[in-house]
Parts: C-alpha cells; sequence; structure tokens
C-alpha cells in the first residue's frame, strides 16, 4: 500500500484532475493512501518541512510544486520519491509532470485562425516554462500561415496577483488593435482579460475573442461571457505518474522519464464564438460551417448562401481561412470527432454516423492522415475510464 503526498493547490482543476488519475490507478492495483497538503505548508516551513512530515508520515512519495530553488534532492537522500508538477521551470534530477505545451499554443492559434482573425495577441507569465511554451507554440502557427507580423504579447510578472493594479496591462489591452482573438495562458488570466474588458466597456467577442488553457470550468463559467479553454488530459496524465512511482517504488533505478500531459481539444464558449472577417458572405459561410458541422456539406450548398460563384468563393475563403472550403470543413470535422472519442463512450462507428460519415473506413483515413494514428488508437492514447471516480 503506498503512501503519496499531494502537494498542490486544489483550487485548480488541474491539480484535481491529476488527483483523479491517481485514484484510478490505485483502485485497478492496490489501495493507495493519498494526504493533500496546501501550497502553504511548503511556504511556510520549506522543503525541509515538507520532507519531515514526508518521514513521520512514512511517505514513500510526493507529488509538488516545487520552487526550482529546493533542494529536492533531499527526498532522494531520504528515499522518498517526488514528482515535480510543472511551476517555474523543469528539474533535471527528478521526473516532472509537465505538458507539451508547444502544442497546446498550437492549437489556440489554430483555432482563431480557422475564424478568420487578423490581429493575435497572448497573455503569459514572465519566467513560467509552461507560459512560454505555449506562447512559443501559438508565435510558431501564426508564422506557418504568416500571421506573425500582427502579434502583440504582454509578460505578467509572476508577483502580480490581482488584474487591477496591473496598469500596464490594461493600456495594452485598450490599446490592442480590434477585433482581436487573445489566447491566455491558463484560465486564470484569461479571466483577468474578462474582467479588465468589462471595466472598459470592451466587447467580447465581438472586439477580444478570447481563450484559456484548462478548461477550470469554475472560472470559466463564472466569466460573462464564459470562456472557451483548451482541455488536457490531465487525468490520463495523473495515472501515469501513479505508474511511474509504482515503477520507482518496485525499482529505485528505473530509467525514468517525464509524463507528458497532452492538450486535446476546445470547449467552445461564447468568448471565442465569433467569425472575423471583413468579408460578409465569408462570415455567413463560416457560420453555416460550424453550425450545420454534423450535416451533409457541399460547396455548392455553400454558394447557394452568397452572391457569389462558386470560383469567388473558394478564393474568398482560402484568402480568409488559409484552407480550400473542403480542407476547412474536414478539418473541423475531424477536431470535433476526435473530442467525442474523449468525451463519450459511444461506439465509434456512431460517432462517425452522427458527424454525416457514412463510410467508417473513409474517416479512418481522414483521421489518420490528420491526427497520425486511427480513431480507436487515439481514443486508448487519450482516454482513462474515470467514470467510477
Amino acid at each position: 500500500m503506498a503512501r503519496v503526498i499531494l502537494l498542490t493547490d486544489f483550487g485548480e482543476e488541474y491539480s484535481n484532475n491529476l488527483m483523479k488519475g491517481i485514484v484510478q490507478y490505485s483502485r485497478e492495483t492496490s489501495p493507495w493512501v493519498l494526504c493533500k497538503m496546501p501550497l502553504s505548508y511548503r511556504d511556510v516551513h520549506g522543503i525541509e518541512g515538507v520532507l519531515r512530515w514526508a518521514k513521520e508520515w512514512k511517505a514513500d512519495a510526493i507529488i509538488g510544486q516545487f520552487y526550482n530553488t529546493d533542494n529536492v534532492s533531499l527526498f532522494k537522500e531520504e528515499n522518498v520519491i517526488a514528482v515535480a508538477q510543472d511551476f517555474k521551470d523543469r528539474f533535471t534530477n527528478i521526473p516532472n509532470i509537465t505538458g507539451n505545451h508547444i502544442r497546446a499554443g498550437e492549437i489556440g492559434a489554430e483555432h482563431f485562425i480557422q475564424k478568420g482573425f487578423k490581429n493575435y495577441a497572448f497573455l503569459g507569465i514572465k519566467n513560467a516554462i509552461w507560459s512560454s511554451e505555449r506562447c512559443e507554440g501559438f508565435k510558431k502557427a501564426l508564422n506557418k500561415v504568416g500571421l506573425l507580423h500582427s502579434f502583440y504579447e504582454y509578460q505578467k510578472d509572476v508577483r502580480e496577483e490581482l488584474w487591477y493594479y496591473e496598469e500596464d496591462l490594461e493600456k495594452w489591452l485598450i490599446e490592442l488593435p480590434k477585433p482581436v482573438a487573445i489566447m491566455a495562458c491558463d484560465d486564470n488570466q484569461a479571466h483577468h482579460i474578462s474582467e479588465i474588458c468589462k471595466l472598459h466597456d470592451i466587447k467580447i467577442p465581438s472586439e477580444v475573442s478570447l481563450l484559456g488553457v484548462d478548461n477550470d470550468q469554475m472560472i470559466c463559467l463564472l466569466s460573462d461571457p464564459p470562456i472557451s479553454s483548451i482541455n488536457q488530459n490531465t487525468i490520463k496524465g495523473g495515472y501515469q505518474v501513479a505508474n511511474l512511482i509504482d515503477k520507482l517504488t518496485n525499482n529505485p533505478q528505473y530509467r525514468w522519464a517525464n509524463i507528458v500531459v497532452e492538450p486535446t481539444y476546445i470547449t467552445t464558449r461564447a468568448s471565442s464564438n465569433i467569425f472575423s472577417t471583413n468579408n460578409p458572405h465569408i462570415s455567413i459561410v463560416l457560420q453555416y460551417i460550424h453550425e450545420n458541422i454534423k450535416s451533409k456539406l457541399s460547396v455548392q450548398s455553400l454558394v447557394n448562401l452568397v452572391p457569389l460563384s462558386r470560383r469567388s468563393l473558394e478564393q474568398l475563403f482560402r484568402e480568409v481561412t488559409g484552407d480550400s472550403i473542403y480542407s476547412y470543413i474536414l478539418k473541423l470535422r475531424i477536431e470535433r470527432f476526435a473530442s467525442e472519442l474523449i468525451e463519450t463512450d459511444n461506439p465509434i462507428v456512431d460517432i462517425a454516423l452522427e458527424l454525416g460519415y457514412i463510410d467508417y473506413k473513409n474517416i479512418s483515413r481522414q483521421f489518420k492522415s490528420l491526427k497520425g494514428c486511427t480513431p480507436s488508437e487515439y481514443r486508448e492514447q487519450n482516454r482513462i475510464d474515470v467514470y467510477a471516480i
């Protein structure tokens, strides 16, 4: 029976999902005993105090948010396994539970690019690797389609806990060219943007389209309008961390690797539910595609919506989105298909039929060309059965 200390912020969805994955692993193997330690304990007693508590409690392992100045080698010296949760920077001497943050940034940019935006911005936190890498991914995706010239960023000092003291941030937001698509490094920072917009009568989503990361529903639904956010497979990450601890317990010389949490899909809410283009015809077509993605769509059906020839529509559509109509619809369908694979237990064929695919082999081939794996492999890689938790 393993004893594990969780030193993290349990007010966040990320940490709670991490714990769900650990509990799931525990239920499938042997019961574990978990101790929830608030971050205030680390701040008051230091890493030495955390270690003393771990020894008194006979803990086998600790998963926590550590400062990079903390001497985490002390844990190994006392035969306590330590795994660092993303906080400032990754450690090299203990395993980390980190994330594919660059990919999260790319997903955020792609979400906005599909909606036709010309101005982009990123709100980050200084000296936090998870934030800087999300910004890097965001810029990478913009650069790929030639939009980096209209990118703006603001890096917030980590000490700035209260947004209403951030006069520079308010000034930056007010002066951004509108409409603008803003990705925040996490949901908390997206909520800060939302509140500043409300104070200065900046309209969301018509002037500022907003996206966060982690899909912390308490934060996202608290905002008005509710915030769109990138989901991460943190539950699977917790499961993998528990498995790693098990292996290190049985073999202290086990060659560990960092656990990487993958971003999965976007939960779209009112904060980014808009299409930004000066061309009213393309706006009508984009809205129709998104609202009817589960129906049979053809280029001709879209031509019928607007007073344009097929050739003119296809040319304008590519100018606005960077994609052909066919490619845009395909990518959107595959993303919707991928999210259904993770969110539901429905048979894969049924999900395909619901999205308007009659030929399952066809969507499977298209899915693999975009995702690099089959639908069944994608579901296996990204889901942990947590319905019993």
